[in-house]
């Protein structure tokens, strides 16, 4: 995910899981720093920052509270100086409508979180090798 070193967003709210996703990607050799919002509501306000970079991807959880994933990408996809940053969601969320509409709603990708930890790095591998060749506008 190296796009110029740029920052990856992690919006989750389960601290075990981002320490998992903190891990993963040092287990891999992603050195993007990471930056952790806790539900989409901060997630925006971080992005509506001038101040701060934005992302070269946004890892999104969907099951949060004051604002959740699904609430998060309606308002971000609508975006115009937002809508462009490659959104994957990575989540435990088994239910079709979830997937339905993050697609819906233009996300890059959609993830089951994995309980076995080599599997959970076998998926972040996948997104970075992904990102990594993928060519962005």
């Amino acid at each position: 995910m190296r796009i110029t070193n740029k920052p990856i967003l992690l919006v989750e709210d389960d601290q075990v899981d981002t320490m998992t996703v903190i891990r993963a990607l040092k287990d891999i050799h992603v050195t993007n720093p990471l930056i952790q919002q806790e539900n989409g509501e901060d997630a925006l306000n971080y992005l509506s920052d001038s101040n701060n970079e934005k992302p070269c991807i946004i890892l999104l959880d969907l099951n949060m509270p004051i604002m959740n994933g699904i609430e998060f990408l309606q308002v971000l996809k609508h975006d115009d100086q937002l809508k462009g940053i490659p959104v994957v969601v990575l989540t435990t969320s088994e239910e079709q409508q979830d997937k339905v509409n993050s697609f819906n709603l233009g996300v890059a990708g959609y993830m089951a979180k994995p309980v076995d930890y080599l599997q959970f790095v076998e998926v972040m591998r996948s997104i970075d090798t992904y990102w990594t060749i993928s060519e962005m506008p």
